[in-house]
């Protein structure tokens, strides 16, 4: 499991810990029962506190996507594929509104961003 710590941003540390391990979650990249680094040696892989990776994994375990066996360790929790779907979705509409909100600095008109999404929606 790939995890990058941004000192630059303006998230906590243990926010970047589980927006990434939620997406990588959400993308598919990891599935069910799939176990997660303890919490002490994810803290040492990223040099960090160990309360900073609890505190990560505590959060993702709020919103229902790990679950933390005793003496086990912490593994992808089963997900409602419709609430699944819908986490998915709502990235792609942020993603969408940051495209739009650019678009109206540059001068973008709506038919243009139509044209570039289609050529793009073919292509990938």
């Amino acid at each position: 499991m790939k995890i990058i710590i941004s000192n630059s941003s303006s998230s906590p540390i243990y926010e970047q810990i589980a927006s990434q391990i939620k997406s990588m979650i959400i993308k598919g990249q990891m599935d069910v029962g799939d176990s997660l680094p303890s919490i002490r040696g994810l803290a040492r892989n990223l040099q960090i506190s160990v309360i900073t990776t609890k505190r990560a994994y505590e959060e993702l375990e709020k919103e229902g996507f790990i679950e933390t066996m005793q003496g086990k360790g912490s593994f992808v929790a089963m997900q409602n594929k419709e609430l699944l779907r819908e986490k998915k979705l709502k990235i792609i509409e942020d993603k969408l509104t940051e495209v739009v909100k650019d678009s109206k600095l540059l001068g973008i008109d709506f038919k243009e961003i139509e044209e570039m999404l289609k050529i793009l929606f073919e292509e990938v």
